[in-house]
């Protein structure tokens, strides 16, 4: 049984809902469990930052808010079960192609930008994601700018 199988029988046990498998759920589960882990890296889980990982989330890989929503905890479940960043990158399929991974890189600058401040922390982090996803230091830069908040990354 792969990590991506038991980790989601896990979520499905744990939150009591029915295991379900759907086009790009595996893409769409390890990146919502990135931007989760990001929006957690400074220890404190902002409400701006919330509501900013359920927008992203809803405009990118939910069609509702309720699926939004339970992306969004089966994601946090995956994060609390994985060690670190690097784990969930892994949970990337392979077939993921650069164009999703600046998107995945740009909504993790997003999350972390939520509250107004990115700290030491959530910098670090980013800029580890972006090397693990493949990018030189200007393609994570470029992510960053695209990752600030008011622009179409951002769906109202």
């Amino acid at each position: 049984m792969s990590l991506i199988a038991r980790l989601r029988a896990y979520a499905a046990e744990a939150l009591g809902v029915a295991a379900h498998e759907a086009p790009g759920d595996d893409t769409h589960l390890a990146a919502t469990a990135l931007l989760v882990h990001v929006a957690r890296a400074d220890g404190i889980l902002a409400p701006a930052e919330s509501e900013r990982l359920a927008r992203l989330v809803r405009g990118r890989y939910a069609v509702s808010a309720e699926a939004a929503d339970a992306l969004i905890a089966r994601a946090a479940a995956f994060d609390s079960e994985t060690r670190d960043v690097a784990s969930l990158v892994e949970m990337l399929p392979h077939e993921a192609d650069a164009g999703e991974r600046g998107r995945i890189l740009a909504m993790a600058w997003s999350v972390a930008a939520a509250d107004g401040n990115i700290d030491e922390f959530e910098e670090a982090l980013v800029w580890r994601l972006g090397k693990l996803l493949g990018f030189d230091e200007a393609g994570i830069a470029r992510a960053r700018g695209e990752g600030v908040p008011g622009i179409a990354l951002d769906p109202a």
